[in-house]
Parts: C-alpha cells; sequence; structure tokens
C-alpha cells in the first residue's frame, strides 16, 4: 500500500492555517514535490493547492525548481522548501559540552558554536549561552533575522544529580539542583524576542531521529543515546511520549538487578552503559581519555579499555531493551550516541549478540539499529521544536508517513 501522510487536509472552510502546514509537512517529507503529487498526497483538491502554494510563496516559505519534462504533457514544477524561509536555534546543555545550532527551515546546520567544560558553571555557562546567541542572531542577514521564529533547548532534567559518580562539589550539584533552567534561558530569550522551547535531552535526540532519521519508518521504537550519561527517548504511535514528568524512556536509571536484603541498591545503566565509565577506563590505562569520538577507540592503545567497556555495557543495554520489548511490544529499538560511528557499529552488534541470549517466547524481539544523527542530536532536536511548533499540522509533534 502506498505511503499516506497523516493527518490529511481538510477541504472545508475555516482551515486555511492547517491545510498550509499540511502541505508544508507532505514536502518536507517527500521532498520535492509537484502541485498534483501534492494534492494525491494530502487529498486536498488541485484548486486548493494552487491558492495554498500561491501564499506559500508569497511568504517565502517554499520556491520552484526547474521545470521537469516528461515524454507527453505539461512539464511539471517541483516545489521545494525554502531554505531561508524560517530559522530556529538549538542549545544542548550537557554534563561535559554545550553546543549551539542555527538550523534553517531544511533542517540544515547554518552555523555552530560549541563549548567544553568538566562540569558546568553556571554562571559562566548562561553568561556564554547569552552571548552565543546574540552570535548567531548576527550571523543572519538583517532581513532575515525577523525570520529567526524562536529557541529549542534540550537539557537533562536534573543536571546537579549523580555528583558522586561525576566527582562534583555538593555545593555546585546544589547550585544547578536550585536553578530553574527553563525560566533563565526565557529570559535570555525575551531579551532577544525570541520564546523558548524546553524538552529533556535525550528525548530531543529521539526527536531528531524520529524526524529526520530512521524513526521516519518506525511507529513505536525506544531511543537509547550514550554520552556522558546514557539516556533515553520513547515514540509511541508516532508521537514522542514524554510521561507525567517528560521522562519517559530514561533508561540510564533502570536497575541492573534485583533489590537485595542488604540495603544496597542495585547499580543503575548509566553506571556501566555510559561514556563516563569508558573515560575512566581510558583514563585507568593512562590513555587519552577522549578516544571515543573516533576510529582510535577500537584501536591500540585503546581498543582493550573498549572491550573491557562493552563486555559490561553491552548485556547491561540487552537488559534494558528486553525489559522494554516486553513491556511495551515495540517496532525497535534505535541507538546513537555522541561517540565515534565505529564504536557505535561495535556496541550495537554487542547489544544484539547479547540480546540472543534471552528468551523471547512470549514477547517479540524487536529490530536493534544504528542512529543517523550523532551527536548534533540533542541540539538538532531542540532546533527542531520551534519549527514544529510554528510550521507543522500537529503541535503535539512529530508527523511522519504511515506505511
Amino acid at each position: 500500500m502506498e505511503a499516506r501522510l497523516r493527518p490529511r487536509g481538510s477541504n472545508q472552510g475555516g482551515m486555511r492555517q492547517f491545510n498550509e502546514r499540511v502541505v508544508l509537512q507532505a514536502i518536507r517529507l517527500h521532498g520535492t514535490c509537484p502541485k498534483a503529487e501534492i494534492a494525491r498526497l494530502t487529498g486536498l483538491t488541485a484548486q486548493t493547492v494552487q491558492l495554498i502554494i500561491g501564499r506559500l510563496e508569497a511568504d517565502d516559505l517554499v520556491h520552484r525548481l526547474a521545470p521537469v519534462r516528461g515524454k507527453v504533457g505539461q512539464p511539471s514544477v517541483p516545489m521545494a522548501l525554502n531554505p531561508d524561509g524560517a530559522f530556529s536555534i538549538g542549545v544542548k546543555i550537557g554534563r561535559r559540552s554545550a553546543d549551539m545550532l542555527l538550523v534553517d527551515f531544511t533542517g540544515q546546520v547554518r552555523e555552530r558554536l560549541a563549548l567544553s567544560y568538566l562540569f558546568p558553571d553556571p554562571l559562566k555557562l548562561f553568561g556564554d549561552i547569552d552571548a552565543g546567541l546574540r552570535q548567531l542572531r548576527k550571523s543572519l542577514k538583517p532581513a532575515l533575522r525577523k525570520r529567526l521564529h524562536g529557541i529549542g533547548v534540550a537539557a537533562p532534567l536534573s543536571l546537579g544529580g549523580w555528583k558522586v559518580l561525576l566527582g562534583i562539589t555538593p555545593e555546585l550539584a546544589q547550585e544547578w539542583n536550585d536553578i530553574d533552567m527553563r525560566e533563565r534561558i526565557a529570559s535570555l530569550g525575551a531579551a532577544q524576542g525570541l520564546p523558548v522551547e524546553f524538552v529533556k535531552d535525550t528525548a530531543a535526540a529521539c526527536v531528531a531521529e524520529l524526524v529526520a532519521g530512521r524513526g521516519r519508518s518506525m511507529r513505536s521504537f525506544l531511543y537509547l543515546f550514550v554520552d556522558t550519561f546514557i539516556g533515553g527517548g520513547l515514540v509511541l504511535d508516532s508521537h514522542l511520549f514524554g510521561g507525567l514528568n517528560g521522562n519517559a524512556g530514561a533508561v540510564g536509571s533502570l536497575p541492573m538487578g534485583l533489590s537485595t536484603s542488604t540495603g544496597v541498591p542495585p547499580e543503575q545503566l548509566l553506571n556501566v552503559g555510559s561514556l563516563w565509565s569508558l573515560e575512566a577506563l581510558y583514563t585507568k590505562a593512562g590513555v587519552d581519555a577522549d578516544a571515543w569520538v573516533d576510529a582510535r577507540a577500537l584501536d591500540a592503545p585503546w581498543l582493550a579499555s573498549t572491550h573491557a567497556w562493552l563486555e559490561r555495557g553491552c548485556p547491561a543495554i540487552a537488559l534494558a531493551i528486553n525489559s522494554a520489548a516486553c513491556l511495551l511490544d515495540l517496532g525497535g529499538v534505535i541507538i546513537d550516541g555522541s561517540f565515534g560511528r565505529e564504536l557505535l557499529a561495535a556496541l550495537v552488534s554487542g547489544v544484539e549478540r547479547a540480546l540472543d541470549l534471552y528468551n523471547w517466547e512470549g514477547a517479540a524481539r524487536p529490530r536493534v539499529l544504528a542512529g543517523t544523527i550523532g551527536s548534533d542530536a540533542r541540539a538538532m532536536g531542540g532546533a527542531l521544536l520551534p519549527l514544529y511548533a510554528n510550521f507543522a499540522p500537529d503541535r503535539d509533534l512529530f508527523l511522519k508517513v504511515d506505511p
């Protein structure tokens, strides 16, 4: 059966803005399309599509490409999103680094800023973010600055948590616990007249994969992102599911065993499946602790430490996947991270082997796939929030093509 866009447009009155967004979404998901194809995809009449395209062209949101001539009839004119039609800024705040991306209407990164630190100092970090926002805005031509629609911030819900693992002082951890990060970032955005959207960092990465990666072809999946701490996101029936507290998919907190009468709780997945533990192994071996960013992780002298991390981390991640699959009946699992693609491939392969050891009777084993976005996923997901808020037909995020 051919793909269909959901939701479909309506030819009834009073639906102008919704129908415009449906047309934009059709072009975004299917690529360049002539008007006749847009009408077929959306269920709108050819006349309605003609009127909508005229308005979108007038607003500089779409533009015409060169006509495509067929064997018979008039040439078709493909319509495409105008990259300069709208912009947004994505901000990722992490425990080791912060990233800021200026993203255009087609989702391409126009400008990039990055900060590195052992652990962020709040006063300095917010000052750097303020300066970065101003710099990214100035990078746009004056005529395009009015097309900047907002800021999407991706950050951990508890930046001051797990202070013992990270080796930070109780005072610094408490300082972060006392900060309302949404309010602080919103005030920075307000100073430049920009609204701010906020989402958990790994949920933002999940959004990026859902909209621009493998998630487009999967209705329900668990998403795992490996960084300083491993975390995740959950997509159910083509929508990001946040849960009561916006923390659905918090796989890092999953216990790795049963509690006992000793009173010592079992360790969590983030203890063995996160990059901080791999960094610790590299440091103990006396080698560069940042080698996970590229192919060095699978070469000497890092290989022994990498294998040790995979031997513990892959079974732990497989346990989390098995538990989630039994509860949620998933279509698949997508694993990504801020590390190099070579290490990602090794991790996915190791998880698949670990999943072979489970009894799947009574449950469907999900496919495990490597993510496609990589280290930009969290900031990219943040940047998509304002664009979808202003131009997608479903404010509740995030539509895909139905098979």
